[in-house]
């Protein structure tokens, strides 16, 4: 790389940390003041809330602003270096501005890869855990949370279960049945009053049971007031929520919406948009860096301001259509990957006709 390459690439990546380390503290602030009262409730120590809570809340906003951080950095500097006629030398010297994106590019593509690790795995790991605290001590457990209601579940290609009722936090339900086929024909059908989930060795515990086995001449029944056994499923696939798939590495959601397919869940869009979104969002880097450039390539009378104003608002519009997406996608019956991608389709067209027009 040349020597103006290395200059822009530089002024790039500070200008975007800076921004970055910005907003962050502000989204702190706003956090704290929200939750203060509920820290000094529960006697919560600095140390703990710092590490356990906000090290974990600043890789999430990090991670959430990175897009904003990015676009408002592009134009900041791409508008300092407008206005001080930097780019007319550079015009000067024949550059193109195809050739001038250059040192852009390799920006985004730093910023995409460390975007793409921090959405498949590091902040999945850390929603977890401030997703945990916040559990412990700012949200007090949803009813609906708690109970699992009329749940039915495809283990494998022969196997289903039913549950009435089900007590995530005792892990304990009423009225358990699981039935076996072969093809169409019923093999077997277990049913017991209560189910209770043993977390020592990873089986359940049936009380007050009853086992009626099929054949083609007779039936077989057998009955006990305790039966422990193995079953293809554990508690926490009994709850099926969006938020869920924002704790899993990319590897642990994949693995989840296979797994969730095979047991025959009719809609896991939610799951889907969560999957592309991490992907979708980190490539946007590279439209966003091409929208800001050409907003700001060219000196206007409103100077920085002007081009910031613009782009705040491109990029509202952005994150707007953004969630649309998100919400729509997450419908059942409709293409998610398409939803999810939609936004960048949209605004990679707008990147494309405002380079053909920064390029004339």
């Amino acid at each position: 790389m040349k020597i103006l390459d290395w200059y822009i690439l530089k002024r790039y990546l500070v200008t975007f940390l800076f921004t970055l380390l910005i907003l962050i503290p502000i989204a702190i602030a706003i956090d704290i003041s929200e939750k203060i009262d509920k820290f000094l409730n529960h006697n919560l120590s600095f140390y703990q809330v710092v590490t356990e809570y906000y090290s974990h809340f600043t890789i999430y906003y990090a991670n959430t602003f990175m897009p904003l951080a990015l676009f408002i950095a592009v134009i900041l500097f791409t508008s300092k270096l407008s206005n001080n006629t930097e780019i007319i030398a550079i015009n000067n010297a024949k550059i193109s501005f195809t050739r001038f994106l250059y040192p852009y590019f390799v920006g985004a593509t730093l910023v995409t890869l460390m975007a793409l690790l921090m959405n498949h795995f590091v902040v999945p790991n850390s929603s977890k855990e401030r997703k945990k605290f916040e559990n412990n001590y700012l949200k007090q457990q949803n009813y609906q949370d708690k109970y699992v209601k009329n749940f039915s579940l495809q283990l494998t290609d022969s196997t289903y279960i039913f549950i009435q009722n089900f007590d995530t936090q005792s892990n304990s339900g009423f009225n358990f049945s699981t039935e076996l086929y072969d093809g169409l024909i019923l093999k077997s059908k277990l049913v017991a009053n209560t189910i209770t989930w043993k977390a020592v060795d990873s089986t359940f515990s049936l009380s007050t049971w009853k086992l009626r086995r099929l054949f083609p001449n007779k039936d077989s029944i057998s009955q006990g007031n305790r039966l422990d056994t193995v079953f293809a499923f554990t508690p926490k696939d009994l709850v099926y929520k969006s938020a869920l798939s924002q704790e899993m590495p990319s590897n642990e959601l994949g693995a989840f919406i296979n797994l969730s397919k095979k047991r025959g869940i009719k809609n896991l869009n939610a799951y889907y948009v969560e999957y592309y979104k991490r992907t979708s969002m980190p490539i946007a880097s590279y439209i966003l860096t091409i929208i800001a450039v050409a907003l700001a390539f060219r000196k206007k009378r409103g100077g920085t301001g002007l081009n910031l104003a613009i782009g705040i608002a491109i990029m509202f519009i952005y994150v707007f259509l953004m969630k649309i997406a998100e919400v729509l996608g997450a419908v059942a019956g409709v293409n998610s990957l398409l939803y999810v991608w939609l936004p960048n389709i949209i605004f990679g067209c707008l990147a494309i006709y405002l380079y053909y027009h920064a390029k004339k």
